[in-house]
Formats: structure tokens, sequence, C-alpha cells
């Protein structure tokens, strides 16, 4: 009897629970959003792509290497600006904070809440050969434009200074004082930005709205949503780079001994990647969740409504995936460089391999390489950091900067659910987190995957729709400003 009795109690239980997570994701819905009609936005497209294509044609390759980058390149950059923006130029004063950043102010009205935006003309390298195209050399063919630097990000910065081209034109003066924060070293993770960073904190300027590269809109990145996504970053994850190196005897390989260096270094290899780093939900994922959840099928609902009940399962899947969703709740390991002998038949007396690592928050580049270390459990492995940053400040979405940039994307891309995300790479915005919790992350495109897949890749190029589009988009912001 008192077996029927508890199995009736559990049995109830159980009706109770699947009840309390079926209506809770029978509530969890989409906020209502009113879409008011929105006037359009006048752009010369014609200007806007040539412009971009003079741009691309400045070879502003950086390298952390300085003698593998052409200093010409970046004065050619620099000359061509007063050129193509004579508007900016009069209106605005600039800055070089340093030798590979330019700062332009244009006064506002008041300047108590200044808005920076920002961007990078520095470029990754290419190989020339692997392209479709030459990767300088603009080329257009069916409303598309060609080059490095097209979507990263000269695009963007294009899109800042037509902007402002047209509105001064206008006679438009902005509420508050536009700053446009522009970095030649972004790419080697520089000290351009940096350098602004330091001139706004010694003058005491507290920016009330930073907007730089980052989410983008994009589609099918969100498990059960159809539509299109647009992706504001509130905070980036951090990175460091860990070597793992072995000393030996070496000698020759007819005659090894029981563990080689490089067999050292292999067996680490598959102990760390054995081994993923806790799973964790940050208040930036968690926002993800819950915006992009509401707008899923009710599986889908049914699981981001409840991840109290759900991250058991959670936690199984994405460790066992990988990709963007688990890069969402962990800490990451990449494994990205091993060296050892440089002959075949030799076995090299120092072996070495480098892991690069995407820090969530709670985490820092230190306890990373200290729990590498438990988990290696190898004395004959030293185990060291080469470089590293911790995770950025996460930025506010419960303000009036918020409000604004969500807005104009709303505007901008009418058909996309705006949410914010954490951005799994590392950005120059990191730096501004110093002196201010308004830092958002959107590149003002609209990009497919295989566009996105361009980026530091081959054939790099932007339709000129998407021109036009990202500078309507910084028209209604600066509007806004």
């Amino acid at each position: 009897m008192p077996f029927i009795i508890a199995g009736g109690v559990l049995a109830m239980l159980l009706i109770v629970l699947v009840l309390v997570l079926v209506i809770r994701a029978l509530l969890f819905v989409p906020e209502k959003t009113d879409h008011e009609k929105v006037a359009p936005i006048f752009v010369n497209s014609e200007k806007a792509i040539s412009d971009l294509g003079e741009m691309i044609k400045c070879k502003t390759v950086s390298d952390t290497d300085k003698s593998n980058e052409d200093k010409s390149e970046f004065e050619k950059f620099e000359a061509l600006l007063p050129k193509l923006f004579p508007n900016v130029y009069e209106k605005c004063v600039l800055e070089k904070p340093s030798d590979r950043s330019l700062l332009f102010k244009w006064e506002g009205k008041a300047h108590d809440a200044p808005t920076v935006l920002m961007s990078h003309y520095d470029v990754v390298s290419v190989v020339e050969e692997d392209w479709e195209k030459a990767p300088f050399a603009a080329e257009q063919e069916n409303g598309v434009l060609w080059g490095r630097g097209t979507l990263d990000t000269k695009g963007t910065l294009n899109g800042v200074l037509q902007a402002a081209e047209i509105l001064i034109g206008e006679g438009f003066v902005p509420h508050n004082d536009i700053y446009f924060a522009f970095g030649g070293d972004e790419e080697i993770n520089g000290y351009g930005a940096k350098t602004i960073v330091d001139l706004f904190e010694n003058r005491g300027i507290t920016p009330g709205l930073v907007v730089d590269e980052g989410g983008a809109v994009v589609e099918n990145v969100f498990p059960g949503v159809t539509a299109p996504c647009a992706l504001i970053g509130i905070a980036e994850k951090g990175m460091v780079n860990i070597e793992y190196s072995v000393k030996g005897g070496g000698g020759h390989a007819s005659s090894p001994a029981v563990h080689t260096p490089v067999g050292r270094l292999s067996a680490a290899c598959v102990k760390v990647e054995n081994s993923p780093f806790k799973f964790g939900i940050s208040k930036p994922a968690k926002a993800m969740f819950d915006t992009l959840g509401r707008n899923s099928t009710f599986v889908y609902r049914l699981i981001f409504s409840n991840l109290w009940f759900f991250k058991p399962v959670l936690n199984i899947l994405t460790k066992k995936t990988g990709g963007e969703l688990n890069a969402l709740v962990r800490t990451t390991t990449a494994f990205t460089q091993m060296e050892g002998s440089k002959g075949m038949n030799v076995i090299p007396p120092y072996a070495k391999m480098v892991s690069n690592h995407r820090i969530k928050e709670g985490e820092t580049p230190e306890s990373v390489a200290e729990r590498i270390t438990k988990i290696i459990d190898d004395e004959n492995i030293n185990v060291r950091i080469i470089s590293g940053m911790p995770p950025s400040r996460i930025s506010d979405t419960n303000c009036e900067a918020w409000d604004r940039v969500k807005l104009t994307v709303s505007e901008t891309w009418q058909d996309a659910i705006v949410s914010p995300y954490l951005m799994l790479a590392c950005s120059d915005s990191r730096h501004w987190g110093r002196i201010s919790d308004r830092v958002y992350r959107f590149s003002a495109m609209a990009l497919s995957k295989e566009e996105r897949g361009t980026i530091h890749g081959n054939n790099e190029k932007i339709p000129f729709a998407t021109i036009t589009k990202t500078v309507e988009f910084y028209i209604r912001l600066m509007k806004k400003s």
C-alpha cells in the first residue's frame, strides 16, 4: 500500500512538473512591437560604392612584423579621405592620437553625452592567387564590389563618413557631439584604439554611446528561428594564447624513447580537448536565449523558457556538438599550431604547440592556464601564456543608448528580430569598457553565411545594396544622437 501511495504522489508531481514546463513555454512569447512608418533615407549610392572602391585600393594590411607592412599605403588611405569627404573635413576637427588612429569630432549642440562611431581601416593579408578577382582592384560585377576590407571594416567606415557627409551638406547639427574613431591596427590587436580611449579618459569625456563592428543581420543562427536576426553584441569574450613546450634529448628516429616530445604534446592535446570547460550562461547569452527563444518553435520555447530544468541537457548537447552555441556557454579551446623536427627521421630536442581559447565571463587568462596545467598533469610540459585579455565589460540594455541603437536597427531592417548577444571574437571596442557601459557591437549589414565566411578568407565582397543600407543606418543613428 505505501508503494502505491508513493507511486501516485510521484505521478502527480510528474504531471505538475510537465504542466509547469508547458505553461511557461506557452507564456514565453515575443514582445509586442509596433512598426511605425519610417521615412525614406536619401543616399547617393553611386558615390558610396565608388568611394568604398577607392578605399579598397589602398593596401592597408597590418602585420605584427612591421617590415611586412607598407606604410605608404596607410598614408595613401589617409590622404584619400579629405578628397572623398570634403564636408567632413571642413566641419569636423581631426586629431591623430597615434600613427594608427584617426579621431574626428563633429561638434553638437550639447557635449555631455557624445556618441562614438568606430571602425578600423587596416585589413588582414591575402593569398592573391586564391582569389577569383584581384583583392585590391575593387572590381565591380553583377551588383557586387569585390575586395579585402569591403566587409571588415572599410565598408562600415565608408558608411559612417558617407552619412556624415550627407547630413553636414544638409546643414544638420547633432544634439550631442559625435566622434568618429578609426583604428589602423585592429587586426593585430594594436594600440590605435587604445590611444583614443586614453585621450577620452585624460579629458574626462564619458561617451553616451559607442558603436563598433560585431553582430549583423543574419539568418539561421538560432534553433527554430526562421526570421532574420539582428544581433547586437553587448559584450565580447576574452582571449588567451597558450604555448606548451617540451625539451628532450632528441636523436635518431630509429631508437625512440617511450615518450617523444611530440608524443607528449599529442597526449596533452587529447586531454585538454576531452576536458571541456565548465558550462555557464552569461548575462549576454541569457539575454539572447530569452529574446530569440521566444521567437522559436514550441519545442525550443519549451527548452529556453525552462533553462532552470533543461540546463543539463543543453550542457551535454553543446559539449558534443561544439560550434557557436557551445561557444556562447563555455570557454572554448582550439589547437592551432604544432612544431617539431624539420627532419622526418629526427626526434626533435624541442617541440611546442599553441592553443587559442575564447574566455567566458568569470574566467581569466590565468585561470585558463592554471586549469590546463592541472589537466595535462605532466611536469615535462611547460605551459605559458603568450598573450591574452579578459572578457569585456558587459554593456547595459536598460538605458536610452541601447534603445536608440535597437530602434535604429529596427527601422533599417524592419523584418529582423533585434537581440543582444555575446560576441565570440575580439574587437577594438573592448578598450571602451574602461570608461563606458554603453558599448554596442553591430556591423550595420545583412550578411549571408557565405558572405560571413569571406571575412578574413578569400573572395571578400559586398553587394551594392548592402553598401547603401549601411549608410542609411548611420544617417538614422546620427539623427538620434
